[in-house]
């Protein structure tokens, strides 16, 4: 896949779903360059959307 992915099998008692607030699978962020997360959890016609404004603007 060409995204990343991160398990560390302590379920959700772990550093990484504590920082990024993940209380749910799947769950999926849109993060910029900087490291800044600039959407959550968006599907379908929303992702979509998004996914449009971030690269008609660039």
């Amino acid at each position: 896949m060409p995204w990343s992915q991160v398990s560390s099998l302590k379920g959700f008692e772990n550093e990484v779903s504590t920082y990024y607030g993940i209380q749910g699978i799947p769950s999926s962020l849109l993060v910029d360059p900087n490291g800044k997360i600039i959407a959550r959890n968006l599907r379908g016609a929303s992702l979509q959307q998004k996914l449009n404004d971030i690269f008609k603007t660039q």
